[in-house]
């Protein structure tokens, strides 16, 4: 039972690094920047694939409940709906690739950071698809607004998780024994 409190709290904590990230925003017309990949990738990562995942469903559900959790302190289901909420309800792949990735392959830099990668890709064909959808837009002129201009900045988020993810598992791991 102990055991189990402690991987909740740890769920708990990473919804919140999560919906802090979230804050921590560069607006944009129509998607903006933001770190809550950053918050995703870690959390799979260090919490492992089903408790990662856990921790980013914990933070969606505070969100469409009525937390202002999203980014720009928004909050409730029609975030979900909008224009991007397919990139939120990709997070919760791109937490469990990044958590399954590191569980079955471990913790060295460069597979961390495949796993993330692939991650992100998943995150946003989904996200992208229901962009298209919502906003009735074309494939590429999605793409030059919801993918182009993060790409930069999601291979330092995945640098920053992935090495981040391998100092904070040695802890991780003493701290749920």
């Amino acid at each position: 039972m102990k055991q189990k409190t402690r991987y909740f709290a740890l769920c708990g904590l990473f919804a919140a690094l999560c919906a802090v990230c979230s804050q921590i925003a560069i607006p944009l017309p129509l998607v903006p920047i933001n770190l809550a990949l950053f918050a995703v990738h870690l959390s799979g990562a260090v919490l492992g694939t089903g408790y990662g995942t856990l921790s980013i469903f914990i933070y969606m559900i505070l969100g469409v409940v009525g937390i202002p959790v999203f980014q720009g302190f928004l909050a409730g289901p029609s975030v979900l709906l909008g224009p991007t909420g397919g990139y939120i309800i990709g997070y919760l792949a791109a937490a469990a690739i990044a958590g399954f990735t590191a569980s079955h392959f471990g913790y060295r830099l460069h597979v961390l950071c495949i796993g993330m990668s692939i991650g992100v890709i998943v995150c946003y064909v989904i996200g992208t698809v229901w962009f298209m959808i919502i906003m009735k837009t074309g494939f590429i002129e999605s793409l030059s607004s919801c993918v182009f201009p993060f790409l930069p900045g999601d291979v330092i988020k995945i640098l920053l998780a992935g090495t981040l993810a391998k100092r904070l598992r040695p802890i991780y791991s003493t701290f749920t024994m």
